[in-house]
C-alpha cells in the first residue's frame, strides 16, 4: 500500500502556526488526529511508529505540534491553547481527508487534552476518541480526578492501557470506564508501561506489544465506520 507523507503548517486562530504531518495511505478509510504527549513532539519515535503502523493498516494520521513544543518551551500549554490547537488540527484533517471516518486523541497529555476539548464542545465530525495511554494521575499517585470531564463525552472512546502504566492505576481506571458505560472500551496491554514497553521477562518484545496496540486501535476504528 503506497503512503504519502506531507509536511504542513497548521494555523491556530489567534495563537499562531505550528508544524504538522499528514501520513496518508492510498484509499485510507479513516484519519486519526494524533496529538503528542507532554514531553516529546510529533516526530518522537513512538509517534512515527504509530503513524507508520496504522498507515500499513489503511488509516491516515494527522500529527501536529502543540505551540509550546513548536516554540521549544518546557512547560505544556494552558488547556485553552491546547484545545484550540486540537480543534484546528481536526478541522484541517477533515479538509485534507474528506469522506473518511475521523478519529481524534493521541498519546498521554495529547489524548487528555483532546477529551477535554470534546467535553467542552464536540469536535466537528469526530466519531470517536482513542487514547494511547490515558494519564489518569501523576506518576504513582493514584486518583481519578483527571477523568471527571469524561462524563461529558458522548462519542465512543478507546482506552489502550499498559498494565504497568504508572500514570494509570487500573484499580482506579476500571471503575471510571465502567461508569462511562457503553461509550468506553478498555484494551489492556499486558505488562506494558505508559508507552507500552514490556519487560524482557514477559517473553515478547516492545514491537510485539506495539503491534497489539495498533491492531486493537484499527479494529476499534473500523467499528465506527
Amino acid at each position: 500500500m503506497a503512503t504519502k507523507t506531507q509536511e504542513l503548517k497548521l494555523e491556530i486562530e489567534r495563537i499562531g502556526t505550528v508544524s504538522a504531518i499528514l501520513t496518508q495511505p492510498d484509499n485510507a478509510r479513516a484519519c486519526y488526529v494524533l496529538a503528542h504527549g507532554a514531553g516529546a513532539d510529533m516526530r518522537h519515535a513512538f509517534m512515527e511508529k504509530v503513524a507508520a503502523g496504522v498507515a500499513e493498516r489503511g488509516i491516515a494520521t494527522f500529527r501536529f505540534n502543540f505551540p509550546y513544543m513548536e516554540e521549544k518551551k518546557g512547560r505544556p500549554d494552558q488547556p485553552a491553547v491546547a484545545h484550540a490547537a486540537i480543534r484546528a488540527a481536526v478541522a484541517e484533517a477533515a479538509r485534507l481527508c474528506p469522506g473518511v471516518t475521523l478519529v481524534a486523541g493521541g498519546k498521554s497529555f495529547g489524548g487528555r487534552m483532546t477529551s477535554q476539548a470534546q467535553s467542552k464542545a464536540p469536535l466537528p465530525d469526530v466519531k470517536g476518541l482513542a487514547f494511547l495511554g490515558f494519564p489518569l494521575h501523576a506518576d504513582k499517585k493514584p486518583s481519578s480526578e483527571r477523568a471527571e470531564h469524561l462524563a461529558g463525552v458522548t462519542i465512543p472512546m478507546l482506552f489502550l492501557q499498559g498494565t504497568r502504566d504508572g500514570l494509570a492505576d487500573l484499580g482506579y481506571l476500571k471503575p471510571v470506564i465502567a461508569a462511562l458505560g457503553a461509550t468506553a472500551t478498555l484494551h489492556e496491554i499486558e505488562g506494558g508501561d505508559h508507552s507500552f514497553a514490556v519487560l524482557k521477562k514477559s517473553g515478547r518484545s516492545n514491537d510485539e506489544a506495539l503491534t497489539e496496540v495498533l491492531n486493537a486501535l484499527v479494529a476499534w476504528i473500523d467499528t465506527l465506520a
